[in-house]
């Protein structure tokens, strides 16, 4: 029986967090302080790669240091591949959980204590990988907490999610405040302080979760072990030699993270779509959501430009003068986070209340890229107006328009992806929904060496009419969707 579906009778008695079991708050906080320092680091990050040397960056040109912003990204979503697959073959969920946030650390030491471009590359490296093996696992141990039946999983789920939240508004504002006035290696520094500090929480708190988390649900055989060590060693060495000889260069690692996911893609619908283990229904449901994991590539690819292409908007247009003095840049990354924790409230309401009435999960998917390319269009106004052009309300509510998007998409395409996965191929299914932000993801640092502030228009208005065009010909094609997802809407 899964673990989710398993009530610890400590946990149905507990209710010392708000109403909630007790072993809540450990993984609470190790993902609050994981975000914390993850969104702390990347509202620093791609400033701290094309600011002069001077200003104590590295220099990079804008596009390569894009690039390198959505190649990590799209990482690690491509990263929670490999966190699920340790955690039900070796280890278990909440040990590499653990064993994640201890590599998280690491990396943001490196970050704050190497110099230049190792301290980037080794740092970044530990982050994704840390990162996606904590996202892929927290959800599954929070999920052991309650029974099925327990009333009190969502409200505990909206708990954890707020935590999320909280990391993610707060992360950036510290690390932003610390980077202007000290340099970018303190705010690094805080990252990493952050993370630690999560780490020590869920250290001591960890032996409070169900015993159920430490179980491996398929275990590896004994004898496959050398083989797994062979194929991972052989990996890693094929990295390093085409980093070596040049293949893998800094200036095409997005191009790299994206041709990578779309052969994981390929693999993975291949392979479900063709198992003998799947019946007719489960085939005509994977092939219903091809067309909901394309619309969600096409979201992503804009939504995540709140990290390359917005930061570098926000340094040079944005005017982030507050009563005489300057807002940091990555301050504008924690507009999203407060809106995500006001409205998330509310969009839950709003579907609960209507019920079957609510638009069905095509419909959803289409609105949301449609209003994220209308979120594009809303830059036009204030295109090509040079330094300090755009007022910081403007963005505010360009941001505002970003989050009604991403809640249209991105807690409805999870419980999709769930509802259209066959049974024998549940955790697949999920991973492929990841691989759709990590796509996107890439692409949105990608798309960096198309974007001049001098001549945004044709940016701004190619990519949000795009993104419209893919929303509205999801919407047109609601009725053979929803006939392939048999059933499910």
């Amino acid at each position: 029986m899964p673990a989710s579906e398993v009530a610890p009778p400590q946990s149905s008695r507990d209710t010392r967090f708000f109403g909630q079991p007790w072993a809540l708050v450990h993984v609470f906080g190790v993902e609050m302080w994981e975000r914390f320092s993850f969104y702390g680091m990347q509202g620093i990050l791609l400033i701290y790669l094309y600011f002069s040397v001077a200003e104590g960056g590295l220099g990079l040109p804008q596009a390569v240091a894009g690039g390198i912003v959505g190649a990590y990204g799209g990482s690690v979503y491509l990263s929670t591949i490999l966190g699920a697959w340790l955690a039900d073959r070796l280890l278990g969920s909440e040990r590499v959980l653990f064993l994640s946030a201890i590599v998280i650390v690491a990396g943001h030491v490196a970050l704050a204590v190497l110099p230049g471009f190792l301290g980037v590359g080794v740092g970044l490296v530990l982050v994704a990988l840390g990162s996606g093996g904590l996202k892929a696992n927290a959800t599954s141990v929070v999920g052991s907490l309650y029974s099925q039946d327990d009333p009190r999983r969502d409200a505990g789920f909206s708990l954890f999610y707020l935590g999320i939240n909280l990391g993610a508004f707060m992360g950036p504002i510290l690390t932003g405040l610390l980077q202007s006035s000290l340099g970018f290696h303190f705010g690094f520094g805080l990252a990493a302080i952050g993370m630690t500090l999560g780490l020590i929480q869920y250290s001591f708190g960890r032996k409070a979760l169900p015993a159920e988390t430490r179980e491996v649900p398929n275990p590896l055989p004994a004898a496959r072990y050398p083989l797994i060590g062979i194929i991972a060693a052989a990996g890693v060495a094929v990295v390093v030699l085409l980093v070596l000889v040049g293949v893998i260069r800094a200036d095409n690692l997005a191009s790299i993270v994206i041709l990578g996911t779309l052969v994981a893609t390929i693999a993975y619908f291949t392979v479900i779509l063709s198992s003998s283990r799947i019946d007719a229904t489960e085939r005509s449901r994977v092939w219903g959501f091809l067309p909901l994991f394309v619309t969600s590539v096409a979201f992503w690819s804009l939504y995540q430009q709140q990290f390359t292409v917005l930061t570098v908007y926000s340094d040079e247009q944005l005017d982030r003068n507050l009563f005489g003095w300057e807002m940091p840049v990555s301050w504008v990354q924690s507009i999203n986070p407060v809106f995500i924790i006001i409205l998330s409230g509310i969009f839950a309401a709003i579907w609960t209340r209507l019920g079957t009435r609510q638009p069905s999960t095509p419909v959803k998917f289409a609105l949301g890229t449609v209003i994220m390319g209308a979120a594009f269009l809303l830059f036009l106004p204030f295109a090509g107006g040079g330094p300090n052009s755009t007022p910081l309300l403007a963005i505010v509510g360009i941001l505002l328009v970003f989050t009604i998007a991403e809640l249209l998409i991105s807690p409805v395409g999870l419980s999709v992806t769930t509802k259209l996965a066959p049974a024998a191929f549940h955790t697949q299914m999920v991973a492929l929904f990841f691989l759709s932000i990590a796509l996107g993801t890439a692409i949105s640092g990608w798309l960096v060496q198309f974007y001049d502030p001098k001549n945004e228009v044709p940016y701004f208005s190619i990519l949000g009419g795009i993104a419209i065009l893919v929303g509205a010909g999801l919407l047109i094609s609601v009725r053979p969707v929803l006939a392939l997802m048999k059933g499910v809407s």
